[in-house]
Protein backbone atom coordinates (compact mmCIF):
# COMPACT_ATOMS: atom_id res chain seq x y z
CA UNK A 1 0.00 0.00 0.00
CA UNK A 2 1.33 3.42 -0.99
CA UNK A 3 0.23 6.27 1.22
CA UNK A 4 0.09 10.02 1.08
CA UNK A 5 -0.10 11.54 4.56
CA UNK A 6 -1.13 15.16 5.13
CA UNK A 7 -0.10 16.47 8.53
CA UNK A 8 -0.48 19.71 10.43
CA UNK A 9 0.23 20.89 13.92
CA UNK A 10 -0.57 24.17 15.55
CA UNK A 11 -0.41 26.00 18.84
CA UNK A 12 -2.46 28.98 19.94
CA UNK A 13 0.34 30.99 21.42
CA UNK A 14 3.88 29.74 21.15
CA UNK A 15 3.86 27.78 23.37
CA UNK A 16 0.17 27.35 23.92
CA UNK A 17 -2.71 24.89 23.64
CA UNK A 18 -1.80 22.67 20.70
CA UNK A 19 -3.39 20.15 18.38
CA UNK A 20 -2.43 17.92 15.50
CA UNK A 21 -4.25 16.70 12.42
CA UNK A 22 -3.41 13.79 10.14
CA UNK A 23 -5.18 12.59 7.00
CA UNK A 24 -3.96 9.32 5.47
CA UNK A 25 -4.79 8.65 1.83
CA UNK A 26 -4.43 5.39 -0.09
CA UNK A 27 -2.83 6.47 -3.37
CA UNK A 28 -4.33 3.57 -5.33
CA UNK A 29 -7.91 4.59 -4.59
CA UNK A 30 -7.41 8.24 -3.68
CA UNK A 31 -9.58 7.70 -0.60
CA UNK A 32 -8.91 8.89 2.93
CA UNK A 33 -8.43 5.73 4.97
CA UNK A 34 -7.83 7.38 8.34
CA UNK A 35 -8.09 10.78 9.97
CA UNK A 36 -6.71 11.81 13.34
CA UNK A 37 -7.42 14.92 15.38
CA UNK A 38 -5.62 15.05 18.72
CA UNK A 39 -5.14 17.67 21.42
CA UNK A 40 -1.56 17.43 22.69
CA UNK A 41 -1.52 19.95 25.56
CA UNK A 42 0.71 23.00 25.82
CA UNK A 43 3.62 23.05 23.40
CA UNK A 44 5.14 25.01 20.53
CA UNK A 45 3.96 25.11 16.95
CA UNK A 46 7.10 23.32 15.74
CA UNK A 47 6.71 20.56 18.32
CA UNK A 48 3.10 20.10 17.19
CA UNK A 49 4.18 19.88 13.54
CA UNK A 50 6.66 17.12 14.43
CA UNK A 51 4.15 15.24 16.57
CA UNK A 52 1.68 15.22 13.67
CA UNK A 53 4.36 13.79 11.36
CA UNK A 54 5.28 11.17 13.96
CA UNK A 55 1.65 10.07 14.33
CA UNK A 56 1.25 9.84 10.55
CA UNK A 57 4.43 7.83 10.07
CA UNK A 58 3.64 5.54 13.01
CA UNK A 59 0.25 4.75 11.47
CA UNK A 60 1.99 4.06 8.12
CA UNK A 61 4.22 1.53 9.89
CA UNK A 62 1.16 -0.09 11.53
CA UNK A 63 -0.64 -0.23 8.18
CA UNK A 64 2.35 -1.88 6.51
CA UNK A 65 2.85 0.88 3.95
CA UNK A 66 5.22 0.16 1.07
CA UNK A 67 5.91 3.88 0.58
CA UNK A 68 4.86 7.17 2.09
CA UNK A 69 4.75 10.75 0.88
CA UNK A 70 4.45 13.00 3.92
CA UNK A 71 2.93 16.36 2.99
CA UNK A 72 2.98 19.36 5.33
CA UNK A 73 2.82 23.15 5.25
CA UNK A 74 5.71 23.48 7.71
CA UNK A 75 8.79 24.44 5.71
CA UNK A 76 10.96 23.86 8.79
CA UNK A 77 9.70 20.30 9.30
CA UNK A 78 10.02 19.33 5.64
CA UNK A 79 13.45 20.86 5.11
CA UNK A 80 14.80 19.34 8.34
CA UNK A 81 13.45 15.90 7.41
CA UNK A 82 15.03 16.20 3.95
CA UNK A 83 18.35 17.19 5.52
CA UNK A 84 18.29 20.67 3.98
CA UNK A 85 18.17 22.44 7.37
CA UNK A 86 20.04 21.46 10.52
CA UNK A 87 18.01 20.70 13.64
CA UNK A 88 19.37 23.19 16.17
CA UNK A 89 16.73 22.98 18.91
CA UNK A 90 17.43 20.15 21.38
CA UNK A 91 13.76 19.30 21.92
CA UNK A 92 13.05 19.24 18.17
CA UNK A 93 16.12 17.02 17.71
CA UNK A 94 14.38 14.36 19.84
CA UNK A 95 11.30 14.49 17.58
CA UNK A 96 13.53 14.48 14.48
CA UNK A 97 15.11 11.22 15.68
CA UNK A 98 11.65 9.72 16.17
CA UNK A 99 10.80 10.63 12.57
CA UNK A 100 14.04 9.10 11.29
CA UNK A 101 13.46 5.90 13.32
CA UNK A 102 9.99 5.55 11.77
CA UNK A 103 11.49 6.24 8.35
CA UNK A 104 13.89 3.33 8.95
CA UNK A 105 10.95 1.08 9.86
CA UNK A 106 9.46 2.02 6.48
CA UNK A 107 12.71 0.93 4.78
CA UNK A 108 13.55 4.54 3.92
CA UNK A 109 10.64 4.73 1.50
CA UNK A 110 9.48 8.11 2.76
CA UNK A 111 9.50 11.35 0.80
CA UNK A 112 8.64 14.80 2.10
CA UNK A 113 6.76 17.53 0.26
CA UNK A 114 6.07 21.09 1.36
CA UNK A 115 2.77 22.69 0.31
CA UNK A 116 1.19 26.05 0.95
CA UNK A 117 -1.30 26.18 3.82
CA UNK A 118 -4.28 26.39 1.44
CA UNK A 119 -3.31 23.00 -0.01
CA UNK A 120 -3.29 21.38 3.44
CA UNK A 121 -6.83 22.27 4.49
CA UNK A 122 -7.95 18.85 5.73
CA UNK A 123 -5.04 18.35 8.16
CA UNK A 124 -5.30 22.00 9.24
CA UNK A 125 -9.03 21.57 9.98
CA UNK A 126 -8.30 18.43 12.03
CA UNK A 127 -5.61 20.23 14.06
CA UNK A 128 -7.94 23.18 14.70
CA UNK A 129 -10.76 20.82 15.67
CA UNK A 130 -8.48 19.31 18.32
CA UNK A 131 -7.47 22.73 19.65
CA UNK A 132 -11.10 23.90 19.71
CA UNK A 133 -12.31 20.83 21.60
CA UNK A 134 -9.11 20.33 23.60
CA UNK A 135 -9.74 16.64 23.23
Amino acid sequence: MNLQIYTDGGARGNPGPAGIGVAIIDLASGKIIEEHSKYIGETTNNQAEYQAAILGLARAVDLGAASVELVADSELLIKQCRGEYKVKNAELAKRFLEVKNLETQLNGRVSYRHVKRELNKRADALANKAMDARQ
